[in-house]
Order: structure tokens, then C-alpha cells, then sequence
């Protein structure tokens, strides 16, 4: 799967986490290349079902939060390894994990698209 922004590519390589994937997320997985993310999507759009932790990760990550129609509703750079949780400021129904650095490319509000 790719993900674009308007018909760019940004996201070569993304490992889609569904299911009891979705809780292994990047847990004891090597650090993501540029080109590389990971996508879960919640079970609904709410802040309870797309808080994420960071235990067993061992680098930082940058974290997009996207809601239904797939805008960016919140951003967070440098989430630190092992961090308990951490949630968006709104409701989100899919998370898109990147490389710490990444998140900088993206604007709150940029709609993505999945492919």
C-alpha cells in the first residue's frame, strides 16, 4: 500500500496493522526508513480507540492522527520509546506511524489517501 497526498506519492512502503497486529504495531521491529510507515485503523473514530503506546519500540517515532474522510487532525513528533500512551487532541479513526523527522512534511487539516 502507498499513501498519497493529492495524486504525490509521500509513503512507498506501508505495513497496514488490523487486529491483533495492530496492538504488535512497531514493538520490537528496526527503526522505520524514510519511505516506510505503518497504518492502523481504529475500530471507530474516537480518541480512546486510536491512543497509541510505545512500549517495547526502541527509537522515537512521529505519529499523524487522521479522522474518517482521512484528514490530518493531529500531529506529534518525537514520540519517545516506551511512552505509556499517547493520544490525540481529536477524535481519529486511523494513526499513521513514521520515522521521527518525518512528521515534518505534513500539515494539520492535509487530507492523505490510501492506496
Amino acid at each position: 500500500m502507498k499513501i498519497y497526498s493529492g495524486n504525490k506519492v509521500v509513503i512507498n512502503n506501508v505495513r497496514v496493522c488490523n487486529g491483533l497486529k495492530s496492538f504488535i504495531g512497531l514493538r520490537f521491529s528496526k527503526q522505520l526508513k524514510d519511505n516506510e510507515a505503518v497504518l492502523i485503523e481504529g475500530r471507530s473514530e474516537s480518541i480512546i480507540d486510536s491512543t497509541i503506546d510505545m512500549l517495547f519500540v526502541f527509537y522515537s517515532i512521529d505519529v499523524l492522527w487522521l479522522d474518517k474522510n482521512k484528514k490530518i487532525v493531529d500531529i506529534k513528533k518525537n514520540v519517545k520509546p516506551f511512552t505509556l500512551f499517547s493520544a490525540p487532541r481529536k477524535a481519529a479513526k486511523y494513526i499513521v506511524e513514521l520515522r521521527k523527522g518525518i512528521g515534518d512534511r505534513y500539515k494539520l487539516n492535509q487530507t492523505l489517501t490510501f492506496k
